[in-house]
């Protein structure tokens, strides 16, 4: 082995060329490179995330058109952009075993009612009638493990002080109490597949995630059609307020600040610093809500209108549900009682607050309201005097105890109805997006695919800022095979934070020749040692020694996703700031590249790219982005991507699976892996394909790839394009690949076994 160091010099992004690697100095990567790797990207984003709390006000002006325009875009981010139904209709449910009202309490009526939401989709509750004069219509969202009937007080479950429907509702309000999706996890898959520990929150999280959509946004969105029906003509007009606790904390914050309407909002066990939203559950992950909005600026919507932040216990979840059968697919993810940083956070509310017209008020208790309180300042915020004596306990309800879990089940199956509806036309929207790209020319549809590039990079993986670190490449000799010789390499990216992979440069290179570099990409939790290594049997059939062996300059960079959840983290930190895991693999392979084509033996018009699996997924997305990459070759993973991430019935999906990490917020819309494909268009394209591959069936892959042919054909380049089956499962072939290497690297060579 010999130990080397080497630099190259940048200026002003022009790398000068290289020498030959030759031993310096002593070779500094950690004995694990790739667990190195994935902790120094940890630490970049989270010094990410704690910039982002000062970056924020440089984002925000306080003129009223500025603030609607951040109500429209925390809309955006939160997924409540649904057509919602108007006039919200609002019926009583009844039946055999649901008497109306169910409690003819003589102060209060409470009645089981629906309400309209979206088209096919009905929010459930309750709703408490007060007899006599109606003061004000109250909101009150339960936590998510509180059911209406205990926030009512007609069901056990919480003290008398914590049933704060009841209490309002004694003091003239009409209250309607929505249901949330709850975190058990009874309904969370399909009997056609089987069933998940996923909660109903996480379930419907994730295939909302890929439309574009969210529970959150969901929930907000029942909020705002109780509004609606609040507002209906010919209702008399009365105050209207929220008040919410825990989850039901955060809906009711996020919808007292989207609808003005909302004169009043209690905000009680729900309010801190969102900075560590990468370990809360993933129902609560959303997409760039960091780079715009901490509480403090969600909470600055709702002001100068009343607010009311009460700082109590939240519900207390140490994770996801018990794993069924064994098999936990859940993410990982907790909520503590106690509010991280709620003081710090309010103070922050403060000083936003100074500007304007209102004083927002916190106050500390031990429960969820302070002996009536609660109540009281909330009526104050109304501009009601809270002059009645305390309503007397209401009835139990006769009910039987399954009505709560057949409503739960009618929640799940609606949402996730009215989530698999949009999956189904998202085609259509993708096409209609994708109408303004011109295919005339090759020249005509590069430039008018540009945008389209643009909107991919910036708005689903997320754009990093370009590398910055000096470019002091260190190499350590790690093979010598009869035909090449192989090296580890380690690239800086930003200060502490690198890229690194191995290095094969065949053995018969001659002075001056500039040869053709293929980047092989491992999979999950791969590393490049059974790609470059013959002696490792592997369904990589170690294709990367190969191609070595044929004379190709081979690369197999090591990709952070490795170490299980630990990886999967990376995801979650960079999601809440816009961005994504593969966003920061985009800066690392365009600074491989930079480095790679600074290499005397690099013909850097001859770099392709070749993944399996994870590699696969990379195949899609990097050369999509990279166009330094002359063809990309995608191996056991090209499907029908977003139905993939999201059918309910196929055992192929990942909602059957713990990749929580393969979500992209929105890509439904605008990409699928087509879509890609014609972002990596004129470049050649393949598709290398075993029938027997458990990642999908043939038909997913044939209908997607239809698309990508089509494509080709009209550009006049449909030799370009290929589709390569075998008889076999997940792995290289290599047949049919290594062939399409050839011809367009222009490599005979390539074509003859060594």
């Amino acid at each position: 082995m010999h130990i080397v160091r080497f630099s190259l010099v940048v200026l002003s992004l022009a790398l000068t060329a290289a020498a030959p690697l030759s031993e310096t100095t002593p070779w500094a990567m950690a004995v694990d490179p790739a667990q190195e790797m994935v902790e120094a990207l940890h630490r970049y984003l989270d010094r990410e995330t704690t910039a982002s709390v000062g970056k924020r006000s440089e984002q925000w002006s306080r003129d009223r058109p500025s603030i609607d325009a951040k109500r429209r875009r925390l809309a955006e981010v939160l997924g409540a952009t649904g057509d919602r139904l108007r006039p919200v209709r609002l019926e009583y449910v009844g039946g055999p075993n649901s008497p109306v009202p169910i409690v003819p309490g003589v102060g209060v009526e409470v009645i089981a009612v629906r309400w309209t939401v979206y088209p096919g989709f009905e929010a459930e509750g309750l709703l408490l009638e007060p007899k006599g004069e109606v003061r004000a219509n109250v909101i009150a969202v339960p936590d998510a493990d509180v059911t209406p009937e205990q926030f009512a007080g007609i069901a056990p479950g919480l003290k008398p002080d914590a049933q704060v429907a009841r209490m309002l509702a004694g003091q003239g309000c009409r209250v309607l109490v929505p249901t949330l999706l709850d975190r058990t996890s009874e309904f969370a898959g399909s009997r056609l597949v089987r069933f998940t520990n996923l909660t109903h929150r996480e379930w419907i999280y994730r295939m909302a995630y890929e439309a574009g959509r969210h529970v959150i946004g969901y929930e907000v969105d029942e909020v705002r059609a109780a509004v609606d029906w609040f507002c209906r003509d010919g209702e008399v007009k009365r105050p209207i307020g929220i008040v919410g606790h825990g989850e039901g904390g955060l809906i009711a914050l996020h919808a007292a600040a989207l609808d003005r309407r909302i004169e009043m909002a209690w905000i009680s066990g729900y309010f801190g610093q969102r900075e560590g939203l990468w370990a809360e559950p993933v129902y609560r992950n959303v997409a760039g809500l960091l780079k715009e909005f901490g509480d403090a600026e969600v909470a600055s919507l709702i002001l100068p209108r009343g607010l009311s932040i009460e700082s109590c216990p939240g519900p207390d979840i140490p994770g996801p549900p018990p794993a069924q059968g064994g098999r936990s697919d859940a993410a990982s993810g907790r909520l503590v009682a106690t509010q991280v940083g709620g003081e710090a956070e309010f103070a922050r509310l403060v000083d936003i607050a100074k500007a304007q017209a209102s004083n927002p008020t916190r106050h500390q208790s031990a429960e969820l309201n302070d002996g009536g309180q609660g109540v009281s300042r909330f009526l104050q915020g109304l501009n009601l005097k809270p002059d009645r004596p305390a309503s007397e306990p209401l009835l139990a309800d006769p009910r039987p105890a399954a009505a709560t879990r057949e409503r739960m089940a009618r929640l799940v199956r609606g949402m996730e109805a009215y989530t698999q509806s949009l999956i189904r036309t998202s085609e259509l929207r993708r096409d209609a997006y994708w109408s303004q790209a011109d295919p005339s020319s090759i020249a005509a549809w590069e430039k008018s695919t540009e945008r389209f590039r643009e909107a991919f990079w910036d708005d689903i993986l997320g754009k990093f800022p370009p590398a910055s670190a000096s470019m002091d490449v260190e190499s350590k000799q790690i093979y010598d095979e009869p035909r090449y010789v192989g090296y580890a390499i380690k690239i800086p990216v930003w200060p502490g934070v690198f890229a690194s992979g191995v290095l094969l440069l065949p053995k018969d290179l001659k002075p001056g020749e500039r040869r053709p570099v293929v980047v092989c990409q491992h999979g999950l939790e791969g590393t490049p040692e059974p790609i470059v290594d013959p002696k490792v049997k592997s369904v990589y059939n170690s294709y990367g020694a190969q191609l070595a062996d044929r004379g190709y300059i081979v690369y197999a960079p090591q990709n952070p996703y490795i170490g299980q959840d630990r990886f999967r983290q990376l995801q979650r930190k960079a999601n809440p700031l816009g961005k994504s895991l593969f966003g920061l693999i985009v800066r690392q392979h365009e600074r491989t590249l930079q480095w790679l084509k600074s290499r005397p033996e690099v013909d850097p018009k001859r770099i392709a790219f070749y993944g399996l699996s994870y590699g696969g997924k990379s195949a899609m997305r990097l050369p999509a982005i990279l166009k330094d990459y002359c063809l990309s070759i995608c191996s056991a993973d090209f499907n029908e991507w977003v139905v993939k991430c999201t059918n309910t019935d196929r055992k192929y999906s990942y909602l059957y699976t713990v990749e929580y990490d393969m979500y992209e917020f929105g890509l439904a819309e605008r990409f699928n892996y087509a879509e890609m494909a014609a972002l990596i268009a004129p470049r050649p394209f393949m598709v290398e394909r075993g029938h027997d591959d458990a990642v999908a069936p043939d038909e997913w892959v044939g209908y997607e790839f239809a698309k990508v042919k089509h494509t080709y054909d009209r550009l006049g380049i449909g030799d370009r394009a290929e589709l390569a089956l075998f008889n076999g499962g997940h792995q290289i072939e290599g047949k049919a690949s290594f062939a399409f290497l050839a011809r367009h690297l222009n490599w005979p060579r390539g074509l003859q076994a060594p």
